[in-house]
């Protein structure tokens, strides 16, 4: 269940969520209808043998949005309608207008609907009540603030913000790759993306590069700048931070695996327990670091 994406947004830490758990279960995934495209809700965290729509520990709590859509081709109406089209002209003698083509592609859309395989998601979240952060398993921005407009709708009022820095994340990542200190806990990985400053630049991507080399070195003495940047946290996570402040490939290393797995479990559920409480402490970890670093702002009441 480990995340795999980290987009942030941050609230008040003043934010009552002590009814958070009775709120999600007001808004619950219900089955999408027959004439519905999508249906979402939250589901419980820890799956379908829970109650719980919020599984925390401690100052962390897990929750999840469910999902399902039905699958509808926009080629196969297409071609279906092409035919009904053709049959509609030999039967008039002439080609059916704009309006008419609108309601025939409605009607087929509503014949079609309730036929149609439904195609079930799932997006993970965690709200980090210490540092007032809701952190998205996702690295689409459309995903994130699904989830978000979510817990609007559950809580009554969210007041979450992508995070945000107050210095250009892309020169703090170029300096980081031209030497200079990083802060302590993190080190250079093997991956990168740099960019021309002009908006039609070149772009060049590395992988399974030292990124303390000298043709790296000659990118940025051309003027490029990192955009993307591989880091590692501890030797226990590794990760690729955007400029877009969303951290993507992020990967818990055989440090902090051997931690679970030192363990004796034998219920899912504590697995689970133990995984989160895991992922959870890294992630804050990593934010801790990132914050100051980039000097993330924090969303006032």
């Amino acid at each position: 269940m480990f995340f795999r994406n980290l987009t942030l947004f941050r609230f008040p830490l003043s934010l009552d969520l002590e009814g958070l758990e009775e709120a999600l279960a007001t808004q619950p995934l219900k089955p999408v209808g027959p004439l519905e495209l999508s249906s979402r809700g939250f589901v419980p965290a820890l799956g379908r043998d829970s109650e719980a729509f919020a599984h925390r520990i401690g100052d962390a709590a897990w929750i999840a949005v469910g999902g399902e859509d039905r699958l509808l081709p926009a080629a196969v109406v297409n071609d279906m309608l092409a035919h009904r089209l053709d049959e509609a002209e030999e039967r008039e003698g002439r080609r059916p207008g704009g309006r008419a083509r609108k309601r025939m592609k409605e009607e087929l859309v509503h014949e079609l609907l309730p036929r149609a395989f439904v195609r079930p998601s799932r997006t993970d979240a965690m709200l980090d009540l210490k540092h007032g952060l809701c952190i998205v398993d996702t690295s689409s921005r459309k995903n994130a603030e699904a989830v978000v407009s979510a817990l609007r709708q559950a809580l009554g009022s969210f007041p979450a913000l992508p995070a945000n820095a107050e210095i250009a994340p892309r020169s703090v990542l170029t300096g980081w790759i031209a030497g200079e200190p990083l802060p302590e806990g993190l080190s250079l990985g093997e991956e990168c993306e740099l960019k021309d400053g002009s908006d039609t630049g070149a772009i060049v991507k590395c992988q399974r590069q030292d990124l303390g080399s000298d043709e790296i070195a000659h990118h940025l003495e051309a003027g490029k700048q990192v955009t993307r940047l591989a880091l590692v946290l501890d030797d226990h996570v590794s990760f690729v931070l955007g400029e877009d402040l969303v951290v993507r490939k992020l990967k818990f290393l055989d440090g902090a695996v051997e931690q679970l797995e030192s363990g004796d479990r034998d219920d899912l559920h504590a697995e689970l327990d133990a995984r989160f409480a895991l992922m959870s402490a890294e992630v804050r970890r990593l934010f801790e670091i990132l914050e100051p670093a980039l000097k993330l702002s924090r969303v006032d009441a």
